[in-house]
């Protein structure tokens, strides 16, 4: 089973206590009613979906029930790090070279 570590609760939980929410760090429009219908689309449903390091959003839906950010592999499915929400992304992750 897959641990996933909450940054409020402070420990490693089962994957089945989390939720995906999707891209972390997607930028709002302040306008949103004034967006064209395919600014409106890229917003809502296109995603980049990259092989490799993503940055996630997720909530601890049986636990605190709080959104946090996620650094997940997508080829390993590994979960470098997970930081609070409304922190930037991380500068450096875990493990990287210098």
């Amino acid at each position: 089973m897959l641990l996933i570590r909450c940054p409020y609760c402070e420990e490693e939980r089962p994957e089945l206590e989390f939720r995906n929410a999707g891209e972390a760090h997607i930028a709002r429009s302040a306008n949103m009613a004034g967006e064209s219908d395919d600014d409106f689309e890229k917003f809502f449903f296109i995603r980049s979906n990259p092989k490799g390091i993503i940055y996630e959003r997720w909530r601890h839906m049986h636990g605190c029930a709080r959104f946090f950010n996620a650094v997940r592999d997508t080829v390993t499915d590994k979960f470098i790090m997970t930081y609070k929400a409304g922190e930037p992304k991380p500068a450096k992750l875990p493990g990287a070279s210098k």
